[in-house]
């Protein structure tokens, strides 16, 4: 049976002056309920294993039963057993990279049209989208596509940073890149700024979190939104 996606996407999870995901612990129980059981996923980063020991303890510590996916014998079966899955940030073409080379891309998407609740954080975000263009990693590795998960149908860039007014960089802007994203795509970017949170249910996407986002249309000027707000693309 298929159902609405149930997704929390979050910036970033670390907000200057808080703990490890601290800012979104409200956010996460809510979208959360009565789940109990979560799957970490730590492949955006080299050190897979503390990543990982860092993830599960904070879950832990919300009343949660978490594990990391490479301690379970097959990834398959953890996906199965879960009522949701935290992807880590990192960086997006590594994580990418291994879903793909793990063939978890349509098991996870599956999962999740099935019920399970997907949540990520920075690239963890960056893949529920169509694709991972909007992402602001340096392609360290090379996946075989670009296409992510599609379980948004929105692409988002984490750590949506405002030009400086004082700066003297003359380089182009996050604005200006993602401008630039859009004369070659269609697809709506969500710029979340620090501390920003989608919260996406039954249809409805919500800006949540402790900061804003910067909406950007082709052919449209740029929009920001201030949360709780509910976003109409």
């Amino acid at each position: 049976m298929t159902r609405p996606a149930k997704l929390l996407l979050i910036s970033t999870s670390t907000v200057f002056g808080t703990g490890y995901l601290d800012h979104a612990e409200l956010e996460i129980r809510s979208i959360l309920g009565d789940a109990r059981r979560i799957v970490f996923l730590p492949y955006a980063l080299a050190d897979r294993a503390a990543y990982a020991a860092k993830a599960v303890l904070r879950f832990r510590s919300m009343g949660f039963q978490c594990s990391s996916i490479d301690d379970a014998p097959s990834p398959l079966r953890a996906l199965d057993c879960a009522d949701a899955i935290f992807v880590g940030g990192g960086n997006t073409f590594r994580l990418l990279k291994t879903l793909h080379e793990l063939v978890l891309i349509q098991a996870i998407r599956e999962r999740v049209h099935q019920g399970m609740i997907y949540m990520g954080a920075s690239a963890g975000s960056n893949v529920a989208c169509p694709t991972i263009r909007t992402t602001n990693d340096m392609p360290i590795v090379e996946p075989s596509t670009l296409d992510a998960l599609n379980l948004f149908p929105f692409q988002i860039n984490p750590h949506y940073q405002d030009p400086d007014p004082n700066s003297k960089h003359m380089g182009e802007t996050r604005e200006e890149r993602l401008l630039q994203y859009l004369e070659e795509n269609e697809t709506p970017v969500i710029g979340l700024r620090e501390g920003a949170i989608l919260s996406i249910s039954e249809g409805r996407i919500n800006l949540r979190g402790v900061n804003g986002a910067r909406i950007f249309q082709r052919n449209r000027a740029p929009q920001d939104l201030t949360p709780p707000a509910e976003l109409q693309l």
